[in-house]
């Protein structure tokens, strides 16, 4: 089922109010505008489909649980992420430890079905692979940044009430995971030669 339409402010408020009273509709349709976003993040965080549908699940079932202390001052999406984050981070934590400028917008989509008018080269597609299975190896909470600020379109702000953490802090995991990106794409076999670096230039 497809997630609809953006919420405004106000129709959210008054989805949230019906929620709170118990009422099943409005539970299903916040579920329906946000369980897909936040799914793609999860799935991203630990690569696995039915932990990633777990984890979604016990995000919801924890948000709601707890929708009396919702504030209205922050987006729902906002504070289901928070939670989301928190489960993943979790479960991460009791697993072994994850062991030139790119410009991850145009990689935004990756994860989306193509049309025939926007399948992209094999080469190309072969570097958004290399280029994601990287930012695979950053550490959660700089994996988490980069997710949500090239993936999901958040500023910094906002991505700061979702890890709890300073924009400051935020901003460094972001210039740290840039950093390191290029050094961890830099000694990948095959992406330092010149028509590597032309490939590249052409993902962009």
């Amino acid at each position: 089922m497809e997630s609809g339409n953006a919420l405004t402010r106000e129709s959210e408020r008054l989805l949230i109010e019906r929620a709170r009273k118990g009422e099943a509709p409005a539970l299903r349709e916040l579920i329906d505008h946000h369980k897909e976003r936040l799914f793609a993040f999860i799935w991203r965080m630990v690569h696995d489909h039915h932990e990633a549908e777990d984890i979604c699940q016990d995000a919801f079932l924890k948000a709601f649980a707890s929708l009396d202390t919702f504030s209205s001052e922050f987006r729902f999406s906002t504070w289901l992420f928070t939670i989301g984050y928190r489960v993943c981070l979790n479960r991460l934590r009791r697993k072994r430890p994850v062991s030139s400028e790119i410009d991850f917008t145009t990689f935004a989509s990756g994860d989306a079905p193509e049309s025939p008018e926007t399948v992209e080269s094999a080469d190309v597609a072969e570097l958004r692979n290399v280029i994601w299975n990287t930012v695979d190896q950053l550490s959660p909470p700089q994996r988490a940044v980069v997710l949500l600020f090239y993936r999901q379109g958040l500023g910094c702000p906002e991505i700061a009430q979702i890890l709890q953490l300073p924009s400051a802090t935020v901003k460094s995991h972001l210039h740290r995971a840039r950093a390191r990106l290029r050094e961890l794409l830099a000694a990948t076999p095959g992406l330092d030669t010149q028509e590597d670096r032309n490939r590249r230039q052409e993902a962009v």
